[in-house]
């Protein structure tokens, strides 16, 4: 492993972490760093090809404004006809990383609904796709009725039919700042032409 991409230091783990990062294969028994090594596993059979996705015009990869980040903001996966999008948690984040809308609820969760949409878009998929969605409110009493008064208009004007599976949850999110944030899987067959 690159000393560089450490991010912990190494001489403040607990005996804990010792132990469990010892079990992982990432410190040797003289507790310096090990290299990883392929896993025998994928010897024969390479894992699934995960495909970023990535929207620039709306919203950035995490990890161009999170210092240090450590996930992509959607992945694409193909298995035979379909392919199959993964969305990490995304809110109402702009093009340069910081909250749109401070402290308005419903202009976050249109803003959060403009991030999607393009994310979506960029491997050509849209709303109808959408199988799934986990929506985080901060404050699930105070906003839940609004949150589902927009859903519920924003799914009727796109006449989706049937409506995705979804949970709700009151969350502490990442950025204080942030009142809402989705994650969702959508699925699709490849186009072929």
């Amino acid at each position: 492993m690159d000393e560089k991409k450490v991010l912990i230091d190494l001489t403040k783990l607990t005996d804990g972490e010792r132990i469990e990062m010892k079990k992982l294969g990432i410190l040797a028994d003289n507790n310096s760093l090990t290299t990883a090594k392929y896993p025998e596993i994928h010897q024969d059979r390479p894992p699934i090809e995960k495909i970023p996705v990535h929207a620039p015009q709306t919203i950035n990869e995490a990890f161009d404004y999170l210092k240090p980040s450590s996930f992509s903001r959607a992945l694409r996966l193909n298995f035979g006809d379909y392919k199959v999008f993964l969305l990490s948690g995304t809110a109402s984040v702009n093009e340069g990383g910081t909250t749109e809308h401070l402290g308005d609820f419903k202009a976050q969760l249109w803003r959060t609904y403009v991030n999607i949409t393009n994310l979506l878009a960029a491997e050509g998929m849209s709303w109808h796709d959408v199988v799934r969605t986990t929506n985080y409110l901060r404050d699930i009493e105070r906003d839940y009725v609004e949150f589902n008064k927009i859903r519920t208009t924003f799914y009727n004007w796109l006449g989706l039919d049937p409506l995705p599976a979804s949970t709700g949850i009151q969350a502490r999110l990442c950025w204080e700042s942030l009142l809402f944030e989705m994650e969702l899987i959508a699925v699709c067959k490849i186009n072929k032409n």
